[in-house]
């Protein structure tokens, strides 16, 4: 059975519909899956770039075709009243409960499903509560933990979410979940030279 590691933050429509549509792309292969919620902006200041939400025509562009993308998967979901919107009592208490497949639906669809805050502190409260997380999120170790992960995840080259690890390779987005399947049914591309032959930095203009 193969190990793959599952980079998220709940601010990522796209990791949003990553998550629900891993089943079905990984379907046949036998594989578990380590999920890790990491700060997206963590990586965006580590990198010195700029979120989508943060360059308006590519806001506008990201969320109808993330729109279009659900429907066309058959996944529901609904913008927040808010974003983009401050994710950190998310994260920690998806660390505060063990971040499992149930822990990370179930704060997923707290965000992409309704259309309501994600942030109103009386949601947070009743998610909370229905988490029964064995930590507290605001303990001084889970966010010492959230940003440990975030920063190993830069360390493995992960620069984006969703983001997923695989035999020591990273593949990311959603549209990166096919290429996934392949490598983990034992693809023959992977086994040639291309992977890293194609990555290998080559020589270029570069901007001053």
């Amino acid at each position: 059975m193969k190990r793959i590691t599952c980079w998220v933050d709940f601010i990522s429509p796209f990791a949003y519909l990553a998550f629900e549509r891993l089943p079905q792309a990984l379907q046949g292969c036998s594989y578990e899956v380590d999920y890790r919620p990491v700060l997206f902006a963590g990586m965006l200041q580590h990198h010195a770039h700029k979120g989508p939400a943060e360059i308006e025509p590519k806001r506008a562009w990201t969320f109808r075709q993330v729109h279009w993308l659900a429907r066309q998967h058959g996944i529901a979901l609904d913008t927040p009243l808010q974003h983009p919107f401050n994710p950190l009592p998310l994260l920690r208490l998806a660390w505060a409960c063990g971040p499992n497949r149930r822990v990370v639906e179930s704060i997923f669809r707290h965000v992409w499903q309704g259309g309501a805050n994600a942030t109103d502190p009386s949601r947070l409260a009743a998610l909370q509560t229905e988490l029964a997380p064995r930590r507290d999120p605001a303990d001084a170790e889970v966010k010492a933990q959230l940003k440990s992960q975030t920063d190993d995840a830069i360390a493995r080259g992960v620069f984006g979410v969703p983001s997923f690890e695989l035999d020591g390779r990273v593949f990311w987005g959603l549209d990166a979940l096919d290429m996934l399947a392949d490598a983990l049914r034992g693809g023959s591309w992977f086994d040639g030279p291309d992977w890293d032959r194609e990555g290998a930095p080559r020589a270029g203009v570069k901007r001053g």
